[in-house]
């Protein structure tokens, strides 16, 4: 079972950090992820802008925190 509170399905934080690095599965993962969570216009927004500067961020946040941003939480 999938650990609560953890991104990228509940992995392991150093699969989830190698996983982050990797561009498209980072964005794939993300849009999966935010629709897991209920949040369809987050899940969409990534769709859009989550290969650019939100990439980054979450890659930055996965590596200090294990957890991927959450601008919009609708």
């Amino acid at each position: 079972m999938a650990k609560k509170g953890k991104d990228y399905f509940g992995l392991g934080r150093i699969v989830s950090i190698i996983l982050a690095i990797i561009p498209v599965t980072a964005w794939i993962l993300g849009i999966l992820t935010r629709f897991k969570e209920g949040k369809p216009v987050a899940g969409l927004l990534r769709v859009f802008f989550g290969f650019n500067i939100v990439w980054l961020i979450d890659l930055i946040l996965m590596i200090v925190s294990g957890r991927i941003m959450r601008l919009l939480n609708i």
